[in-house]
């Protein structure tokens, strides 16, 4: 069987590891020259902590397993710390530990001195946190080619960046430099790209775009051994959405404004990815703020107990999120072509499994 991938992000990358993994011969296609969407402009979290009973978490936990098994890649299994420094804050992170399957979500709540001593960095005045063992780092943007590094040696796959798909019927996958690809099975996997060929297949797809903005410091000088979060993450993510959260007072109106939550991982360089905002409305701005920046390096400043180092990059990124129920969009949008998006911040997290689920009941 000849697969043909389309799109170059992670989703589309472990989609030609899978097809490769089970002995098909795989070309993928890029309209960049390289991956330059959401793919490398994240965080690399493995993030099982916060998702959602059912197909979301079993998912994730999947991922997980399967991300550990990668070749490779800088696999960081360090886990996450949600950090606490309110009474009411904490009170959502007790919650989170009673729940029925806290400890398949690796979930402990520490106490001040517990929290120190899991990650020594963390040196601002807090009461606690919540530990989520389960939660993992690799480097978004040494994944990708190391994943296509591997795919080459199993002389099966074929990489092909600066290619846009322009008709995908009965075999064939046409790009726009006239050449056609023959395919028994097709995968769109184009992430935010909603328009051209993927209106024309599906007009009615259940996804909207995002925009988030974030921002990479200088090395810190001293080892951040878990991810981190701030407690306003218990806010975005289904897994706490208890009656504590509810408690929580309102946010700061800047953070709120911009839909703020404080992701932060330090790089295997020693410098810290740091973020982020959430925008639903488009048309995006083409610019970035310099207010949640400003927001975000005071929390992660008040946490660490110690000034940030020199911000040297800031970037805006988009991807795609799933506006139904569904953890991840697939639609078969023409005989052996499926189309699989809208995973939202889920992306880099459940990409492999993503995959794995795409190809059930083809070897059969």
């Amino acid at each position: 069987m000849r697969v043909v991938v389309v799109g170059g992000g992670v989703l589309g990358t472990f989609h030609a590891w899978e097809a490769v993994r089970r002995g098909y011969d795989v070309v993928q296609l890029e309209r960049e020259l390289g991956a330059r969407g959401a793919s490398v402009r994240n965080f690399g979290l493995v993030w099982v902590s916060g998702r959602a009973d059912g197909a979301e978490i079993e998912l994730a936990q999947r991922a997980r397993d399967l991300w550990a098994e990668v070749p490779g890649i800088s696999f960081r299994p360090v886990g996450s710390l949600t950090v606490c420094r309110t009474e009411a804050e904490l009170a959502v992170a007790k919650e989170a530990a009673n729940r029925p399957d806290a400890a398949q979500r690796g979930f402990q709540v520490l106490d001040a001195e517990q929290t120190l001593a899991r990650n020594p960095a963390l040196r601002g005045e807090l009461q606690g946190a919540l530990w989520c063992a389960r939660d993992a780092i690799v480097e978004p943007r040494e994944v990708l080619p190391a994943l296509r590094e591997e795919l080459a040696k199993s002389n099966r796959y074929q990489f092909i960046g600066g290619r846009e798909v322009r008709n995908v019927q009965d075999g064939q996958v046409v790009d726009d430099h006239g050449t056609t690809h023959a395919a028994d099975l097709v995968f769109l996997c184009t992430g935010a790209w909603h328009s051209g060929l993927i209106r024309e297949l599906t007009a009615d797809l259940p996804v909207r775009r995002v925009r988030l903005q974030m921002m990479q410091t200088a090395p810190l000088g001293v080892d951040l051994t878990t991810a981190v979060a701030d407690a306003d993450s218990f806010r975005y993510y289904p897994a706490f959405q208890g009656p504590s959260v509810h408690e929580l007072p309102p946010q700061a109106s800047v953070a709120a404004e911009h839909k703020i939550q404080l992701l932060m991982v330090q790089r295997t360089h020693g410098g810290l990815t740091i973020g982020d905002t959430h925008e639903y409305d488009e048309p995006f701005d083409f610019d970035v703020r310099r207010e949640p920046y400003d927001y975000l390096r005071r929390t992660a400043e008040s946490i660490l107990g110690r000034q940030l180092p020199a911000i040297t990059q800031t970037w805006a990124g988009v991807y795609s999120q799933a506006t139904s129920d569904e953890v991840v969009v697939r639609r078969t949008v023409a005989p052996a072509v499926q189309l699989v998006t809208g995973p939202g911040g889920r992306g880099m997290t459940m990409a492999p499994a993503i995959a794995e689920a795409s190809f059930e009941g083809i070897d059969q």
